[in-house]
């Protein structure tokens, strides 16, 4: 084979070249047109994007560049390296007599290891280190949440008067204050106390009683009232309902029938309570009669929390309603039932009883039940040997929270639901019987903190937080009356600190704007570590 000439070799690799060239020409052309299409897709898709979900983006754009940047610096002011390994360990290794630092020779160590997150169940608790115990999440401090809220309180739809605090639930310490020991008309956010007493004077089980007893003639039977406002006269289905009267009334005929055929007369007691019937706002369709007989909260539709048409008789109502169920039933009933009081140590013919007052302190507080709130202010004071009674009532509510330990100064109980402008305590008050409701120590308080409403998502607070960052994260029960706008509640901040917050304000002219306020103020706590 004939040798190729260098005019040949340079004429090839000339050729090689600019066909190579043209390939690669054509290849970024197709790259660049794939990326403009990829640039234009991105465009679109940003344009469509909700902007909270652009500002997220950004944050972690920013947030990735920014953690990059100080992990080189970090590697960096470690140094120096050599194989893999910084020189000033292999110093120290050296120094601990491990020859090479320890990587390769001389017997093998132990790796360290973290405590463990949890102790076990009824063990030991886990031994305190750097990674566990009060100190692994760093808690706020009281300069860093006054930058945060303080321009927030700033905001004129708040009103004249201010009550705030914010507690570390680790501490049980309050971070920030703002006339936190001031008492103010607290409207709702006054149930969380009611619940309290109720909790700690009844016990998170105890189920209230509706009874059916024998009356004083042979024939006659008495429906006596233990006071539970849920008692309904609905159908109901599964295991965990209110007590029912179709189930009362079930149980009734089934002992009249073997007690005899009748005709029986029905009468219907309500002699547990004493005391004014009406709550001091009057007639109203956020709470019926306070009596201790009543279907459904004496509601005259089928709704089930709100307000409402209200019975203007709710014990004769539902005395009514059983009496039908027992004629549907076979027993013969005469007349009208009548109002009497049924004989002390009557024999019981049948009876149904309330889910545990956990359940109803959770659905007291979810849709902030007026009816539930004043049953258990009642429930306090039978407790306490006290009259059942608005006075009766405050009374034992006020000192059970004194035998929690809670801060009263100030305080006064006038009703167990808030609707009476009576009421007074302080933010300071109610941001403690939240502690309270977190403590190891009060287990019993727990369903004041699971029975609080989730922002955006459940009970009264269902319709707000739609775009804000409290959304899901916030958990509060809320206060409305003209003039006063409140919140109270948990809320986890950016570091993962349990922290709980009572906002109280009167004077309020805009009850949506202060609503916005006091969810932004909530909010600001998620959203920050505030140190």
């Amino acid at each position: 084979m004939p040798e190729a000439r260098s005019w040949q070799v340079r004429e090839w690799l000339s050729h090689r070249l600019s066909r190579g060239l043209h390939e690669l020409d054509r290849a970024r052309g197709r790259g660049l047109r794939a990326l403009d299409r990829a640039r234009d897709r991105i465009r679109r898709q940003w344009r469509r994007t909700p902007p909270e979900q652009r500002r997220t983006w950004q944050l972690v754009a920013v947030s990735a560049g920014t953690g990059l940047a100080v992990a080189v610096v970090a590697v960096l002011v470690a140094g120096p390296w050599d194989a893999g390994q910084r020189t000033a360990e292999r110093a120290r290794a050296t120094e601990d007599g491990v020859p090479g630092g320890g990587r390769d020779d001389g017997p093998a160590r132990p790796a360290p290891s973290a405590a463990p997150v949890l102790a076990a169940l009824g063990g030991p608790a886990a031994p305190r280190s750097p990674d566990s115990g009060e100190d692994a999440v760093p808690p706020p401090t009281g300069a860093g949440l006054a930058d945060t809220l303080e321009p927030l309180l700033e905001d004129s739809a708040l009103g004249d008067e201010r009550s705030v605090s914010v507690v570390d639930v680790t501490t049980g310490q309050q971070v920030f204050g703002s006339k936190a020991g001031t008492a103010m008309v607290p409207a709702s956010t006054i149930k969380l106390a009611t619940g309290a007493a109720a909790l700690s004077a009844l016990g998170p089980d105890h189920r209230i009683r509706t009874s059916v007893v024998a009356g004083a003639g042979e024939n006659d039977i008495v429906l006596v009232g233990g006071g539970d406002p849920t008692l309904t006269a609905r159908e109901v289905t599964g295991d965990d309902h209110p007590a029912a009267l179709v189930q009362l009334a079930d149980a009734t005929a089934r002992a009249l029938k073997k007690r005899g055929a009748g005709p029986y007369r029905l009468g219907y007691d309500t002699s547990l309570y004493s005391g004014s019937k009406l709550h001091p706002i009057g007639p109203n369709e956020n709470i019926s009669p306070v009596v201790p007989l009543m279907a459904d909260e004496g509601r005259k539709d089928d709704s089930d929390h709100g307000p409402a048409p209200r019975a203007t008789d709710p014990a004769a109502d539902a005395a009514g309603t059983f009496a039908s169920m027992l004629r549907d039933r076979g027993v013969e009933v005469t007349g009208e039932p009548r109002s009497g009081k049924a004989a002390k140590g009557a024999r019981t013919l049948a009876s149904v009883r309330s889910q545990p007052l956990s359940s109803l302190v959770e659905r007291m507080l979810t849709t902030s039940d007026n009816d539930i709130a004043e049953a258990l202010s009642r429930q306090t004071a039978l407790a306490a040997g006290e009259p059942a009674s608005f006075a009766g009532g405050a009374k034992a509510v006020t000192e059970r929270l004194r035998k929690l330990g809670l801060p009263l100064d100030g305080a006064r109980i006038a009703d167990g639901s808030g609707l009476d402008r009576a009421d007074h305590v302080s933010a300071g008050l109610l941001a403690q019987v939240l502690v309270r409701a977190a403590a190891q120590d009060h287990p019993e308080l727990r369903s004041l903190l699971t029975g609080l409403p989730v922002a955006g998502f459940t009970g009264t607070l269902r319709t707000r937080y739609a775009d804000g960052v409290g959304r899901g994260v916030v958990r509060a029960k809320t206060g409305t009356l003209t003039g006063v706008n409140s919140l109270a509640g948990s809320v986890v901040d950016a570091d993962g600190r349990l922290l709980v917050f009572a906002y109280l304000t009167n004077g309020t002219t805009d009850p949506n704007g202060a609503q916005h306020a006091l969810d932004r103020m909530a909010s600001a706590l998620a959203n920050c570590g505030c140190r």
